[in-house]
């Protein structure tokens, strides 16, 4: 492998036959596209005082998270993530429910879908088609048109743009389109920096060396709390690995013991996501949680994110957490774009 580096791109293209290094490379393209499809389904301002609710799971559902991440005290009204089969009880004629679904057929958003429509709600769809584009298409409602041919969870560009847009255009929150055009140049260059034709010493490929071998819990704080959680679903997806989410500083009155009282423990790596605008007792959290965990675990990592915008940090943090758990399928000898076991548990609960 050429200049030593294991994690090259000769090295990855051997074991991403899917192509999934250059639909996570593509981020910062992914978001100023993003951008333009919204315009393109000409969606109208319309205030909801009960805010935005979305419906969306796995892949489909990051989207929301982040989105909420980055609005953080900006947002003017609930922003609310529904990862199931029915809205909130709360949810009325007063909100608007975007229903994300990649492939338009998440029986989990289809539900939410139909609820929100007995409700009286406003909606909005984000796909690429399938039986929720027929029923939007049915009913008169918008949908932003999603690029196929992605895994669900290569799309968290447009997905999460989709999400801040609807915020901004029910009046949930402010317009963010600065930040993700801002943020957009920022991702074009970090996947240069931290890419399989970047330095082996580049961070995205030294934390996934110092992460081998081990069970990643990542930890978060406010924005990057919900980072960590894409953090854990990448490396569960791509990297084929048992991971944690843990948010602080709820972890400081639990988990932490058990950080010092398990012998298992020196199997668990760390992660702190770090935010230069945290609380500052967070940040002080932090410091000394990592202090005390770092005698038992196998590894601690401390991670700060680039960018001067929030949603310009938490793009950076999701690139890097993105790569990581690339180069660790590439370590692991693991196809990244392999997802049999979420295949065969959709064939079986067909079948029911």
């Amino acid at each position: 492998m050429s200049g030593g580096d294991p994690l090259d791109r000769a090295a990855v293209a051997a074991a991403d036959p899917s192509g999934q290094a250059a639909e996570i490379g593509d981020l910062g393209i992914h978001l100023s596209d993003a951008l333009w499809r919204v315009e393109s389904a000409g969606l109208r301002p319309e205030p909801a005082p009960g805010g935005l609710v979305v419906a969306g799971m796995g892949g489909s559902g990051i989207g929301g998270r982040l989105a909420a991440a980055a609005l953080g005290p900006r947002a003017t009204a609930p922003v609310t993530l529904v990862s199931g089969y029915g809205l909130p009880p709360w949810v009325g004629g007063d909100a608007l429910v975007l229903c994300s679904s990649y492939s338009g057929a998440t029986e989990e958003t289809l539900a939410c879908y139909d609820d929100a429509t007995a409700r009286g709600a406003r909606r909005v769809v984000a796909t690429t088609g399938g039986a929720l584009a027929e029923r939007a298409r049915r009913d008169g409602v918008p949908v932003v048109p999603l690029p196929g041919g992605f895994q669900p969870r290569a799309a968290v560009g447009y997905l999460t743009v989709v999400a801040l847009e609807a915020a901004a255009l029910c009046g949930a929150g402010p317009s963010l389109r600065g930040e993700v055009e801002a943020a957009s140049a920022l991702a074009t260059d970090l996947a240069a920096e931290w890419g399989p034709d970047g330095p082996a010493d580049g961070d995205a490929k030294a934390v996934a060396r110092r992460l081998a071998g081990t069970v990643p819990v990542i930890a978060g704080a406010g924005p990057t709390a919900a980072v960590a959680y894409r953090w854990k679903c990448q490396l569960n997806e791509n990297s084929k690995l048992l991971a944690f989410a843990s948010e602080l500083p709820e972890l400081d009155h639990n988990e932490v013991v058990g950080w010092s009282g398990s012998a298992d423990a020196e199997r668990f790596a760390a992660v702190f996501l770090e935010d230069p605008e945290a609380h500052e007792r967070v940040r002080a959290r932090v410091e000394v949680t990592a202090g005390l965990i770092e005698p038992s675990a196998a590894a601690v990592e401390r991670v700060r994110p680039r960018g001067n915008s929030p949603f310009e940090r938490v793009v950076s943090l999701v690139l890097l957490g993105d790569l990581v758990s690339l180069y660790l399928a590439v370590l692991r000898g693991v196809d990244p774009g392999e997802i049999a076991a979420i295949d065969t548990l959709k064939r079986e609960l067909a079948a029911r």
